[in-house]
């Protein structure tokens, strides 16, 4: 019969070592300002602009 001992847990470590861990952050902090302004262009376009040029007869659907 085999004994099992109890063992101490161990701190939760993080994989990703300290010096990469502030490249990904800057990374998907980046991502996400130009994604945030890539959406707000595309929605001011399709949804303002276009509609009020195609009001004004100016853009023609």
């Amino acid at each position: 019969m085999e004994v099992i001992t109890k063992t101490e847990p161990k701190p939760i470590e993080c994989p990703v070592p300290h010096g990469k861990r502030w490249k990904w952050l800057g990374y998907v902090k980046r991502l996400g300002f130009w994604g945030f302004m890539f959406f707000l262009i595309k929605g001011v376009t399709l949804y303002i602009v276009l509609p009020y040029l195609a009001a004004k007869g100016i853009f023609k659907w």
